[in-house]
């Protein structure tokens, strides 16, 4: 009599003897051409697109935030926009450590805004124009019925 081990053994080799590829190519089968890049003319698609914006020349605004008793303040929300205009194009909000980094283009003066519920919003102005090629900036957050 056959043991129930040599029967389920030899069931699974059946089912997945099709699912190997050296079993499914047969010795007689001709041999692929190997596909070829496309002619030197021709275009690709990521060579159609186009760059809009490079980050060669940005300004980095870099920072941290810090609670009243002078910790770290993860997820504090930053905005920042153009002193010219209403709408706010760039946010994040600060990582594990209070820590952040934002991109801007250079050649603007920029306002930034620091929220975070139940404290009060600090404004800050950042001027791009300077030549520098970063802003370092320190918050320190007050709650938002205390006056300095």
């Amino acid at each position: 009599m056959i043991s129930p081990r040599w029967i389920v053994l030899t069931g699974l080799a059946v089912l997945l003897a099709p699912a190997n590829p050296s079993f499914s190519r047969s010795q007689d089968s001709a041999v692929q051409a190997p596909q070829t890049a496309p002619p030197v003319g021709t275009s690709t698609s990521a060579a159609k697109k186009t760059q809009k914006h490079s980050h060669a020349n940005d300004f980095l605004v870099i920072g941290t935030v810090f609670d009243p008793k002078g910790y770290a303040f993860p997820g504090v929300q930053l905005r920042i926009r153009r002193s010219t205009e209403k709408r706010f194009r760039w946010d994040d909000s600060t990582n594990s450590r209070g820590e952040f980094a934002i991109r801007v283009p250079q050649g603007s003066q920029y306002e930034m805004v620091v929220h975070m519920k139940g404290f009060a919003d600090q404004t800050r102005m950042l001027d791009a124009k300077t030549g520098l090629g970063e802003a370092r900036i320190v918050f320190r957050m007050e709650p938002e019925g205390e006056k300095k």
